[in-house]
């Protein structure tokens, strides 16, 4: 039977790290005042440093997502040494291309010139880069292609900026005037989120160099039939809990003086399922791959906030696969929540830290709170 393995992986991060001191220097104040929330979701999610695709200095965007897609790929053909002249697929995930279309991975084929082959994007937010890395899987697995680059990015900080705010603030002057700031859902998305790509060779057999990761499966779960939306752009929340996107407002002024193009998230919403459905899923999968914990060595759980990692740690006992902490791995804290990316950037830093053995396997859990969906990847190092 065929196996499909990953070869390297590549990552990129814009700029210098920014500091929680210094990201309303970057992103800007919203109503030239600091935000009020700031601090104390800050301290919930325990992020320390992250990246911005934004000058500090100028304020200015230095790159757009497909030119830190292609700075990805890139580094990763450097450190295995493989010619893009050999790729047969590439596909790439992302919640924000750099325009509606053409898609994403077209921009990035062109950004980086290299011969014809398939291209494909996936669309999401954080399992935009599994699905990619699912179809490149599957690709190389089924034998259509020899190999494939999957990659993951997110570049949202333009999006975070303070000038896609304000309209809204001053549209409301007399409503706002004893509270002139952002309600939470939108202020709170502005410090949990980071810039990133992550590039992932995928071939039909190991590298006879250095160590390879077998992919055994990937599952991925949607629980849209139960929930609603709970992150979103482009659109406003209505009372129904419905989602009105940016197209069907008959006043364009609308669109900017309700923050439409605004990141945002209900809260309550996501504190209330993120967790307990991601131990649902679990346990599906749990059944099907006979999933044993006791057999893991190395856990890697995606999650936007370290508020989460105690409700996770007890979901997935009861899900029946107890991990104990000393499995975990993430980095959450030095590169920020980075979305789609944020899982190859977890496996980037493990593969070519030294701490891998032959014969480990690694389970990968990664949330997606836009409409509740659920990764889980397996894998074996030889």
């Amino acid at each position: 039977m065929s196996s499909a393995y990953i070869n390297g992986i590549g990552v990129f991060f814009p700029n210098q790290p920014v500091t929680n001191d210094d990201i309303e220097n970057v992103l800007g104040m919203v109503n030239g005042k600091p935000s009020r929330s700031k601090k104390r979701i800050l301290n919930s999610n325990g992020i320390i440093t992250r990246y911005y695709a934004i000058d500090p200095v100028t304020g200015k965007q230095t790159h757009n997502n497909a030119q830190i897609t292609a700075e990805a790929i890139q580094n990763l053909t450097a450190k295995v040494n493989f010619s893009l002249e050999e790729l047969d697929c590439l596909v790439c995930g992302t919640s924000g291309a750099d325009q509606l279309f053409p898609h994403h991975g077209l921009m990035v084929h062109g950004e980086l010139g290299f011969p014809p082959c398939e291209v494909a994007s996936t669309a999401g937010v954080c399992c935009a880069g599994v699905s990619a890395f699912k179809y490149g899987y599957m690709n190389v697995l089924s034998g259509l292609t020899k190999n494939a680059i999957t990659t993951g990015s997110e570049l949202v900080s333009n999006a975070l900026r303070s000038v896609y705010f304000q309209p809204e603030i001053d549209s409301k002057v007399d409503a706002l005037s004893k509270n002139p700031t952002l309600s939470f859902e939108k202020d709170f998305i502005r410090w949990m989120l980071s810039d990133a790509a992550g590039a992932v060779l995928i071939e039909n057999a190991p590298r006879p160099d250095g160590l390879s990761l077998k992919i055994d499966w990937i599952d991925y779960i949607s629980y849209a039939n139960e929930l609603g939306a709970c992150m979103y752009m482009g659109a406003k929340k209505l009372e129904d809990d419905s989602l009105k996107g940016w197209r069907e407002v008959e006043n364009p002024d609308e669109v900017y003086q309700e923050s439409y193009f605004a990141v945002q998230q209900d809260v309550k919403l996501l504190g209330e399922n993120i967790i307990p459905y991601g131990g649902k899923g679990l346990s599906r999968v749990r059944a099907k791959r006979n999933l044993d914990s006791n057999k893991i060595n190395w856990f890697l759980p995606h999650y936007s906030s370290e508020f989460f990692q105690e409700q996770t740690y007890e979901e997935i006992a009861k899900a029946g696969v107890p991990i104990p902490y000393k499995k975990w791995f993430t980095n959450l804290t030095t590169k920020g929540n980075t979305g789609s990316a944020s899982i190859f950037v977890m496996l980037e830093e493990l593969l070519y830290s030294g701490n891998l053995k032959k014969g480990e396997t690694i389970f990968c859990l990664v949330p997606e709170s836009s409409r509740f969906s659920y990764a889980y990847i397996h894998l074996t190092v030889v």
